[in-house]
């Protein structure tokens, strides 16, 4: 019997691990009933890089402590050799040892419908979806196979980004494809789902500083999900209607490295440029369109916002262009989505650039006084930090900031899980 069965009446202590291309995060949460409780949390990032850093933090009486904050390139080489260490971390006397782990999953692929428990079969499908998302998919199932061996014994449960945007009307969700081709699972998944879903508990539970709102979910809501991974989410009465993200994390709004959604035509240019080259075409391309395309193709620079702020101020065009490329990606999002829904009670900023850029958050709302959104500059600006609404007072559209808690999430839909069996 697997120690997350034995538990039923007991606190359940739940490992999250949430991995990156280059990055691990993971939390110790305690589920006792419906309430969870942040134990401890930490992340190895930079992995395989000589800038490998792994941070371990404790909530103790609601203060955070440092428990560890070390640079450890030589421990962490591989997403493996961070997997073990983070087990090793975990496993010291006076920690709470895990009895069930939840992993942030990028893609069910055509099979699997819900979170669930990674059996064998499970298991094959993760890796069958592999072809949907290159990029993220290995990760995933490299940290599966990790915490089996790290932690015998230990249920481990599959979330999937996915599966929020599972019920997309099928006028959203279908490609103008051959059946045939549509029958293999060709459609339109969607993806930041778990963030989605943090943000939509925030409104519901009472966790967002706002008393007007608090407990009701706005009725016609636009997500931004702004980070190097980023799109956005059209969402009314709680459901999603449309997304920009489409098979893969590839398409949708132009990203961090990333080029969003582009001509079809283009990929068949590009596979007959690669073509007869010494590296097989279609990696070549995938690689290309995964990792060297978006922002960072734009400025050719970085693909991290803060890098390419800075190089902006100081008058470098390409780093103002590839900005002002991502912005108007975004707000050409939110148009079509307001024109949807047919208008918009709330917007909602999230992710590393939704939450930290104020920049960019009065960028996509300029011009936006035409639907009767109207930023406050002041609760916009970065010292008012932590969750709260940038929009001035009387405006149409409440425009709200929010830090997703995709962990949170994970931990309690393995808590569900756990109980149920």
């Amino acid at each position: 019997m697997a120690l997350g069965m034995r538990m039923d009446l007991q606190p359940l202590p739940i490992l999250v691990f949430n991995g990156g291309s280059s990055s691990i995060k993971f939390s110790i949460y305690t589920a006792d009933g419906a309430a969870l409780a942040l134990l401890n949390y930490g992340e190895a990032a930079g992995i395989g890089t000589p800038k490998a850093q792994l941070s371990f933090y404790a909530f103790r009486d609601g203060e955070r402590e440092t428990l560890l904050s070390e640079s450890a390139p030589s421990e962490l080489r591989s997403t493996r050799d961070a997997v073990r260490k983070i087990a090793a971390l975990l496993q010291q006397p006076g920690l709470t040892r895990p009895t069930a782990i939840g992993h942030r999953i990028v893609h069910t692929g055509p099979k699997l419908n819900s979170h669930q428990l990674i059996t064998k079969e499970v298991l094959t499908e993760i890796e069958n979806a592999t072809c949907f998302a290159p990029l993220h998919q290995p990760i995933g199932l490299e940290i599966i196979r990790e915490a089996k061996e790290n932690f015998p014994g230990v249920d481990n449960y599959a979330c999937f980004d996915t599966i929020f945007d599972q019920d997309l009307p099928e006028v959203a969700s279908i490609y103008p494809l051959p059946k045939e081709i549509r029958d293999q699972g060709v459609h339109r998944y969607g993806f930041h789902g778990l963030s989605c879903e943090s943000i939509l508990e925030q409104f519901q539970d009472g966790r967002v500083p706002f008393p007007s709102v608090s407990g009701k979910v706005p009725e016609r809501l636009i997500y931004a999900h702004l980070g190097s991974g980023a799109s956005v989410t059209a969402i009314r009465k709680g459901k999603a209607m449309d997304i920009s993200m489409g098979l893969t994390p590839c398409g949708g709004i132009l990203m961090g490295t990333r080029p969003g959604d582009l001509d079809p035509g283009l990929i068949f240019y590009l596979l007959r440029m690669h073509a007869g080259s010494a590296s097989n075409s279609t990696d070549a391309v995938e690689q290309l369109l995964n990792k060297r395309s978006g922002m960072l193709a734009l400025s050719g620079l970085s693909n991290d916002m803060r890098i390419l702020r800075d190089a902006a101020n100081r008058g470098n065009s390409q780093a103002a262009l590839a900005i002002e490329a991502f912005v108007l990606s975004v707000k050409k999002m939110i148009g079509a989505y307001i024109a949807l829904m047919g208008g918009l009670d709330a917007l909602v900023f999230s992710g590393g650039i939704g939450e930290h850029d104020p920049v960019t958050r009065a960028q996509v709302c300029a011009g936006m006084d035409a639907f009767g959104l109207t930023l406050n500059p002041v609760e916009n600006d970065p010292t008012h930090g932590g969750p709260k609404t940038v929009s001035q007072k009387g405006s149409k559209i409440a425009v709200y900031v929010l830090p997703a808690d995709e962990d949170r999430v994970i931990a309690a839909h393995v808590a569900r899980m756990a109980r149920e069996r």
